[in-house]
Order: C-alpha cells, then sequence, then structure tokens
C-alpha cells in the first residue's frame, strides 16, 4: 500500500520579522499582540503551549494527559511572572455579550510581591500606674502611632502569609485637607544620607542622679525578682515647654532645639513601620522639634517590626492588643527604672529638676538627670550650624560621671498575635539561649531597640542596662517578674544592629534644612501608616491648639 504525504502550507514572512504574517493571519487573530515568554526560558523554549489546567502539581483535569510535556515550563522560577506580563489576559478575551470578560489593563498584582510599605500631653509629667494612667495634659489617646486595623488588599507573600489579608495601619495624626504637602521622601532615599558629627559640647544639667543598684545584675531565671510599683514622679516634655532650652535659644544657642526621644525617632526613621509624627516650629532662623499632645512619643512600642505584630482591638479586656500591650511596655519601663535605684546611695543634683514643683507634687521624683548638649551639624569648617539636645540619663554606676541609661523588654503571651509560636520561654531559656531570645528582640522591635541605642549614645551614657520583664501569667498583664539584666556599651550595642550614627545625622540635616528654607510657621513631618515614607506638610499655627484639636478624629478631652 502505497501512502501518499502532503506538505502541510508554510507561512512565509515576508518581511522577514518573527512570527505570523499579518497578511496571511486569520482575521480572528488581528490585532492581538505576539505572547512573550520569560528571560528565564531557554532559547528552544520560546514557544510555550503550557496550560495550568494540565499541570499535574496544580490537580489539572487533563494533567494525566500531558505526561512529560509538562516539564516544558516547570523550570520557570516559582513566582516570577513572564516577560511582559498580562499575555493570559490579552489571549483569555471570551465573546460575551455584557463583554464581562474584556479587560485592557490589568490591575491586580503579581504573585509573589508585597505592598511597599505619662501618657500626657506636651509639658506634663509621665506616671504611668497599673492599668491606667494620669498626670497633666490630654488623656490616652493610643490610636495611631502604635495602633493597627485589620484591612484587606495587598498581594500574597510567603507560605506563611498565604492568602492572608494585609493590614491597613492609621496614621498617627488627621491629615487636613487645609494641609500643604511640601516635601515627600521615601525611605530609600534617607538611607543614603550620611554626616560626620563631633562630639558634643556640654551645655547644662539638671535634675537628680542616683546610684544603680548592681545586685539586680545578679538575676537570672532561677533567682527572679518581682517588679515592683514605685510611685515616681517622671517628665516628659516637649521641647518648646522647656524653660531651660527657652533660655538657650534667647541665648542663641543654636539653630535647631529637640528632645533626644524626639531626635532618636528622627535618626531611626527607616526602621519605623508604625506611624508618627513630629510638629516643627520654625521661628526666625531657630526650629524646635515638638511631640504633639496625644501623640505617639509618650509610649513605648511592642514587636513593631514583627512579621506578625500585634493588632488593635475594640475590646477594652485584650490584653494583647497594641494598645494594651504599649501602655504595658510604657509602664514595665517606668518601675523597673525606678526599682534598680539603690536604696540609701548619694544623689548627684547640679541644678534642680526644672519642671518640678514641691508645692504641687506629692510623691518624690524619679531618678533622671538632664543633659543639655550642642552638636556641631555644619558641612564646612565656616558653618555654623548647631543643634542643642535635651538627653537623659537614669542612673550612673560607680562614679558620678559614668551614666547608665535603664530600659526594659517585656514578653506577652506568645500565642497571641504579634507573639511567636516558636519563641524561646524566657523563664526557661534565658539563661542557656540569650543569644537567640536577644536576636529575636532585635528582630521583632528593631525600631525601638535602634532608637534606645542612639538616645544613649546622644546622652553620653557609658552603659545601657537592659531588663528582660516576663509576666507571672501570660494571661496576667499586672503581674510581672525580672528573669534577667543585661549590660551593654551603647556604640557596641548600635553596631550589632547595624545602625549608622553618621546616617541618622544625615537625616536630621536634611529634613532641618527642608524646614529652614521654608517662611516662618508651622509644619508636620509624618510618616506614612502603611508605606516606607515620609511626609512634610504646611499646617496652620493653631492646627494643634488644645480647643478643637483631633487625634485620629476623635476630640481630645
Amino acid at each position: 500500500m502505497t501512502l501518499n504525504f502532503t506538505l502541510p502550507p508554510i507561512q512565509d514572512n515576508e518581511d522577514g520579522s518573527w512570527g505570523p504574517s499579518t497578511s496571511t493571519l486569520p482575521s480572528q487573530f488581528q490585532g492581538i499582540p505576539y505572547a512573550p515568554f520569560s528571560k528565564s526560558d531557554k532559547i528552544n523554549r520560546i514557544a510555550d503551549w503550557h496550560d495550568p489546567a494540565l499541570d499535574p502539581s496544580a490537580g489539572g483535569a487533563r494533567a494525566g494527559q500531558r505526561g512529560a510535556n509538562y516539564s516544558v515550563s516547570a523550570n520557570r522560577r516559582p513566582g516570577r511572572e513572564a516577560y511582559g506580563a498580562s499575555e493570559s489576559n490579552a489571549f483569555g478575551y471570551v465573546h460575551d455579550e455584557d463583554e464581562k470578560s474584556f479587560s485592557l489593563v490589568d490591575s491586580g498584582r503579581a504573585a509573589g510581591q508585597k505592598r511597599a510599605m505619662p501618657i500626657r500631653g506636651r509639658g506634663g509629667r509621665l506616671n504611668v500606674a497599673r492599668g491606667g494612667a494620669r498626670g497633666r495634659g490630654t488623656g490616652f489617646a493610643p490610636r495611631g502611632g502604635f495602633s493597627s486595623r485589620g484591612g484587606r488588599g495587598g498581594g500574597r507573600g510567603g507560605y506563611s502569609d498565604w492568602n492572608k489579608p494585609q493590614r491597613t495601619r492609621d496614621s498617627s495624626v488627621t491629615i487636613s485637607p487645609e494641609w500643604q504637602m511640601l516635601e515627600e521622601i521615601d525611605f530609600a532615599r534617607l538611607y543614603k544620607l550620611n554626616l560626620n558629627v563631633e562630639n558634643p559640647e556640654d551645655l547644662e544639667s539638671a535634675g537628680t542622679l542616683q546610684s544603680y543598684d548592681k545586685a539586680f545584675d545578679r538575676i537570672n531565671t532561677r533567682n527572679e525578682k518581682p517588679l515592683e510599683i514605685i510611685g515616681r514622679v517622671r517628665y516628659n516634655v516637649s521641647t518648646s515647654d522647656d524653660p531651660i532650652i527657652g533660655q538657650l535659644a534667647e541665648k542663641k544657642s543654636a539653630h535647631i532645639f529637640a528632645t533626644d526621644s524626639i531626635l532618636s525617632v528622627l535618626m531611626c526613621a527607616p526602621r519605623s513601620v508604625n506611624s508618627w509624627d513630629i510638629v516643627l516650629d520654625r521661628r526666625g532662623d531657630q526650629l524646635f522639634l515638638d511631640k504633639r499632645e496625644g501623640g505617639p512619643f509618650d509610649f513605648i512600642t511592642v514587636n513593631e517590626n514583627a512579621q506578625d505584630p500585634p493588632a488593635d482591638s475594640d475590646d477594652p479586656t485584650n490584653i494583647n492588643s497594641a494598645a494594651s500591650l504599649s501602655l504595658e511596655a510604657t509602664y514595665i519601663n517606668q518601675n523597673f527604672s525606678s526599682q534598680v535605684i539603690a536604696d540609701g546611695g548619694k544623689a548627684y543634683t547640679p541644678s534642680p529638676n526644672p519642671f518640678y514643683s514641691p508645692e504641687d507634687e506629692t510623691e518624690p521624683l524619679a531618678s533622671c538627670l538632664y543633659r543639655y548638649r550642642k552638636f556641631d551639624l555644619g558641612v564646612g569648617e565656616d558653618e555654623e550650624f548647631d543643634i542643642v539636645v535635651r538627653t537623659e540619663v537614669d542612673a550612673y554606676a560607680g562614679k558620678k560621671d559614668n551614666f547608665v541609661t535603664v530600659k526594659a523588654l517585656n514578653e506577652f503571651d506568645p500565642r497571641a498575635q504579634g507573639g511567636s509560636v516558636k519563641a524561646l520561654d524566657w523563664r526557661k531559656n534565658l539563661d542557656t539561649q540569650k543569644g537567640a531570645i536577644v536576636a529575636g528582640e532585635m528582630k521583632n522591635n528593631s525600631a525601638k531597640l535602634a532608637r534606645w541605642a542612639v538616645q544613649s549614645i546622644l546622652a553620653g551614657a557609658e552603659q545601657m542596662k537592659m531588663g528582660y520583664i516576663s509576666r507571672a501569667n501570660p494571661r496576667d498583664a499586672q503581674r510581672h517578674v525580672i528573669v534577667g539584666v543585661q549590660s551593654y556599651k551603647p556604640t557596641d550595642f548600635a553596631r550589632q544592629m547595624n545602625v549608622s550614627i553618621t546616617n541618622g545625622w544625615g537625616i536630621v540635616r536634611t529634613i532641618a534644612d527642608l524646614a529652614l528654607k521654608q517662611p516662618e510657621g508651622k509644619y508636620v513631618l509624618v510618616k506614612d501608616p502603611n508605606n516606607p515614607m515620609i511626609r512634610l506638610y504646611s499646617v496652620p499655627d493653631n492646627a494643634f491648639d488644645a480647643e478643637g484639636a483631633t487625634v485620629d478624629g476623635h476630640d481630645d478631652m
């Protein structure tokens, strides 16, 4: 028997370009672009007939019919779209009378992508009591600086983030329509800034400093100590309300004035996740960096940089919400810094505390020394560009000039959101696996620990005492135990966390230049709550007056 073979017609592209000739292309395919291919594919894989329905790993209905042909595109990198994405949309058009399947633009997210991302007024004292806060000024307004709310949207990440809704955080301050945005700076630009600053000049010292009790260095998991409630008056006064800074400003001692807590947030801005805001008040040729009443600077965040940080909750009994944990951490730090002071030690008082009034206060002062230090931010030798910073130290060790700052990390319920099911129990493993615990804290609290290191360096502290405080019962946020205390040199701790002081000074100088180029008035620097960037706004002079001021849409009470 003779078999006849007929050669099928060959499409000859006369113009010499790649692909079928437009003159011979069937009319139903006219106007459809040629499907691109992945750059990672081999040259012999230009034509790819891969159908997701036939993918055996996806359990396609016809997977068994393809067999070995599945390997044609199996080598493409997982989670990576083909070069010139959206070809699936272009070839996925199916005619329908209401044309619901028609799509001009692919607005969806590619797989694997992620979104770019006390307690009182500016002049009041800070005294956090168990279960609440009190002092002068406005009431507790936790929402904003450290709050976060669940929301939908965003892309998918790795296995742990698969099909998980992205969180939408609230801004620390309500952006009014009257505000004018002047500058927008993303964190990538901030990382590139650097400025070398020499050792500062000490201008003034005020307050009362007491000695650190070395017995706390011997605390461990086998010799834990309960955290005590100690009534001591501690202040967190904003820059413009500081009488000593007011005197230095009248003397034209510097161009910029700030406190270490405000300045550390700005210097560590690229590590921030939660929103914050700094009020910039330009008066003549001077600039004052202030905190806002009801803002986030009076509280300490918890696991801000964690992969799954604590979420806010409207349930006031939820002790593991972002607001509750922040209040708990602030309460722990205030009491721990007072508890480590040695009884009967000699007090060092170069000059009285500028914020304390014996006639109005009934409780004793906490150990705290305010050091007013001037740093030269000039770029050239002839340029005078100084900043005065009010820094704080909590105690002294041995000699009165051996300054110590005291901070505390707190452990809560690891099973709650914001914790980690793989986290080590501090009360069992801190002595034997302290390195792993510290590494976890540096990861989950990168912004907080970096700020503490910068504050200690600005204050000229020789040591930074870090306490490890755990709940006596994970379900009880009222009782705590001290399970360990560790000493660090601030510069070594900053180096271990890859904190660059020169980068921080570069950020400060850049923001100061931007503000001083503007006319006299009030401005606000706001960290975007959901993206890695900061924005500078021009605001009315009465934007944050006590009467009528709003925070996150709620009237200050």
